[in-house]
């Protein structure tokens, strides 16, 4: 539907100049690298929670992984039942209490600084920022494509203009506010972003005749499921796929266990426990931070599957075809030609907040990997706020190149890679570290590099979604995959972080038993 232009202008302008002056607001409390770096120590429990989901929740989950469930159906419900029970609850209880405590008595600063310290090992931080800057690119990519793919057709501009209007905006405030900025524009696009997705499910809803009515008319649109995707074992939109089949696979192994899981283990995450005055503090901030979560994936999921029923009623198709194969494109169609021109602006700055807040976090991440982890490790220039923003904007515009060059399609995967990535490497010797007494350093160093090597060759190799593409195998081996059915569906996270986790449990296990010191790696 149309767009009232003046009242995109100006609700434009308005949501730019508050994240401007709330940026301005976290530039004028850094006073120094503590501040800019962990945001002081001492963020209110409805910052750290919205920050949280703001930065865990961005275009991939809204506009990437709403388009998955327009092509898989409603099936994708259950990562939303994974990020609640899995990225908050196991988050903040079970793991953002210790990190909190053993952060502040460390004095770590970033996720790499806090395996370091922990294990006594600078080699882990040199790996583990290596990792950062590696994989971290790709997901940021995923989320500048998000905002500009709907950003393209409801400003009419171009979309190389709307990737480079996101990158610029956001580095400002990230390069100049640090830490601190960051939640504060967080918070606020938090804000804005539930406004926005709890206006979309009951506008769509209302669209669609109701509940009962747009959910009955989905299921019954069974016999419509492409027959590719049928072979493959789908069954419709609001039924899982067949047990053991291709689709199946994708959806939990991929969508549902990639990013539940590995939502645990991602350094932009992780340094928001750190941020905290006290574990009362995330305590509270769980029961913001659920009930975000549970909007923000619900919503998008169930909007996502809900568009067939509304593309099939105004054009005859569903919506990978209306999109013309490009899932990615699903989402911002539908609203732009469904929705009143009042909620297209509102959702627009919906999207912006989500992609800009984890934007935000991802460029202050890759920023101080760069900057604190690798470059200046151990020397004062690591803590240089100057040396920092300089790694801001490196890391922004490595991002923005790759954005340009990945293809369509792409967010919804681009994002399960990365958090697939974080699990196999860190997670197991991110969970031993803040909990055992004596955790062992060749443990860890064993488990983050068989984790991220597991999932690299099974990414490389076997794992056909990105075998295929990447080319290596063919190159090699003269085969997109080495390894047929089921094992070329089945994710990389499902091989990796199980030999990730065996590989640290027993080695840390026998250097108990033995009693013996563990200085192979430490400083």
């Amino acid at each position: 539907m149309a767009v009232d232009t003046l009242v995109l202008t100006i609700a434009t302008i308005i949501y730019i100049i508050i994240t401007i002056a709330l940026g301005y607001a976290g530039y004028k409390r850094t006073k120094g690298a503590e501040d800019y770096l962990v945001a002081g120590r001492c963020s209110h429990p409805v910052v750290i929670a919205l920050s949280y989901g703001a930065t865990f929740i961005s275009t991939s989950a809204i506009v990437g992984f709403g388009g998955a469930a327009a092509s898989l159906g409603m099936g994708l419900i259950w990562l939303t039942v994974f990020n609640i029970g899995v990225g908050i609850l196991i988050a903040f209880v079970v793991f953002g209490r210790k990190t909190r405590e053993i952060g502040l008595k460390l004095k770590a600063i970033t996720f790499p600084d806090l395996m370091c310290k922990i294990y006594q090992s600078p080699l882990l931080q040199y790996i583990s920022g290596f990792i950062i800057l590696i994989g971290m690119p790709l997901y940021t990519a995923a989320i500048l494509i998000g905002g500009a793919r709907f950003l393209e057709p409801t400003l009419g501009i171009s979309y190389t203009y709307c990737l480079l209007l996101f990158a610029a905006i956001v580095a400002v405030y990230v390069m100049y506010g640090g830490l601190i900025a960051v939640m504060y524009t967080d918070a606020f696009q938090g804000a804005i972003m539930l406004v926005g997705m709890t206006l979309l499910l009951v506008l769509t809803y209302t669209l669609l005749g109701g509940v009962t009515v747009a959910n009955s008319a989905l299921t019954a649109m069974s016999d419509l499921v492409p027959a590719a995707l049928a072979s493959q074992g789908m069954t419709g939109w609001t039924s899982m796929p067949v047990l053991g089949s291709p689709i199946w696979f994708n959806l939990v192994t991929t969508l549902v266990l990639g990013v539940g899981i590995g939502v645990l283990a991602q350094p932009q995450l992780v340094v928001r426990f750190m941020t905290a005055g006290d574990n009362k503090s995330l305590n509270r901030a769980v029961m913001v931070g659920g009930p975000f979560i549970l909007m923000m994936t619900g919503v998008a999921f169930t909007v996502g599957a809900l568009t067939n029923v509304y593309f099939y009623q105004t054009t005859g198709q569903i919506s990978t075809v209306a999109a013309g194969g490009n899932i990615d494109a699903i989402i911002p169609l539908f609203i732009n030609s469904s929705m009143p021109g009042l909620f297209v602006v509102i959702f627009m700055l919906t999207l912006l907040a989500a992609a800009m807040s984890t934007l935000s976090s991802l460029y202050h991440a890759m920023g101080t990997a760069l900057v604190c982890d690798i470059w200046g490790r151990g020397r004062a220039c690591a803590l240089s706020m100057t040396a920092n923003k300089v790694g801001v904007i490196i890391m922004m515009l490595a991002s923005l190149a790759l954005a340009f060059v990945l293809p369509g399609s792409i967010i919804a995967r681009a994002t399960a890679m990365f958090m697939g990535l974080c699990a196999s490497a860190f997670l197991p010797a991110f969970a031993v570290g803040v909990y055992a007494k004596r955790p062992s350093t060749r443990a860890a160093l064993a488990s983050m590099l068989s984790g991220a090597a597991a999932w690299f060759l099974w990414t490389a190799f076997v794992h056909t979604a990105e075998s295929k593409p990447l080319g290596i195998s063919q190159a090699l081996f003269g085969v997109p995959q080495v390894l047929g059915y089921p094992w070329n569906v089945i994710d990389p996270i499902v091989i990796a972080l199980p030999v990730s986790a065996i590989v640290m449990v027993a080695m840390q296990k026998m250097v108990h038993d033995n009693q013996e010191p563990d200085t192979a790696v430490s400083s």
